[in-house]
């Protein structure tokens, strides 16, 4: 068995929402882990599984239905829309995209959450992305340096063209998150319909995986990457059970749920004008007119 369908990004484009969504159908099955990252031979970040044998064991459906995953950095990969297709040419491929201002300051909200990002700074970490694609400024421990290239992961046309050319445009179903944020149930019922599934099926389309602030990012570090001697020490001291709790606690404690807070105006106005060629050829490729994108006024 294959999977059927894969959800490849963009991050920070309600992947996680359509994911959930998508794994309460009961003709679909979803991955347990959302984002095995098995594919895309390019990418550094850490994979699930390194092995087809263990990939497959992340999906564990029945042969009659439908299954997905939703790795987001496979749309980033110059090799994984080539890899899926080697691997199932039938597959089925969505495309979740934002508007690359929000995408890129969310995406940085993201990396600082997870400490792959040490600058917390929006406008000093754009500043660090001409040498990280040279390797250098990575933060010791970081999982995904991939994530630290903001504006070209925002580099939507490219990415998207290259799955339009491996699996044709009638197997990709591109979807504009302002669509899926503005009517969620009628972009669900359309990807339902693009995966010939009952379209009729009425989810639960709470809000998943909301803006997430760090209280202090020396604990949250800590507690993502605690140094080894303090994990051998309590793996020695504390059952599993125990350590998860004190996990789990620690992030509660220090995190809340709120609104990002303004972008600089002067931020937003470079960006607009940096994205603006960008939005354009989007447009073109997807034949919609995207490019109040670049023109609004209101910074996010």
């Amino acid at each position: 068995m294959k999977p059927d369908f894969f959800i490849v990004g963009a991050p920070k484009s309600g992947t996680s929402s359509l994911c959930v969504y998508l794994d309460q159908h009961p003709s679909i099955c979803m991955a347990t882990d959302k984002e095995p990252d098995f594919f895309g031979s390019d990418l550094q970040g850490k994979r699930r599984a390194t092995t087809l044998e263990d990939y497959l064991k992340l999906f564990p459906c029945s042969p009659d239905l439908l299954w997905g995953e939703g790795s987001t950095w496979y749309l980033f990969s110059k090799c994984a829309a080539r890899e899926i297709y080697q691997h199932n040419p039938q597959a089925k491929i969505i495309i979740m995209l934002r508007n690359p201002i929000d995408f890129v300051y969310a995406l940085h909200s993201q990396v600082v959450y997870v400490a792959d990002e040490d600058i917390t700074d929006f406008e000093q970490a754009l500043h660090a992305e001409p040498d990280r694609k040279q390797g250098r400024r990575i933060p010791a421990g970081c999982t995904q340096p991939e994530s630290l290239l903001y504006t070209e992961a925002a580099r939507f046309t490219e990415q998207v063209k290259q799955y339009f050319d491996v699996f044709g445009r009638e197997a990709v179903l591109v979807i504009i998150y302002d669509d899926f944020k503005r009517d969620t149930a009628g972009v669900y019922r359309q990807t339902l319909q693009f995966l010939q599934v009952d379209p009729t099926f009425q989810a639960n389309l709470q809000i998943v995986n909301p803006n997430k602030k760090i209280r202090s990012h020396l604990l949250n570090t800590l507690w993502r990457r605690p140094p080894r001697l303090v994990q051998n020490v309590l793996r020695s001291l504390l059952p599993f059970a125990l350590r998860r709790l004190i996990r789990r606690r620690v992030r509660s404690l220090n995190m809340q749920h709120e609104p990002r807070n303004p972008m600089p105006p002067h931020v937003y106005r470079r960006l607009q004008r940096h994205f603006a060629p960008e939005v354009e050829h989007l447009s073109t490729l997807l034949g919609r007119d995207l490019r109040s994108w670049t023109t609004d006024t209101e910074s996010v």
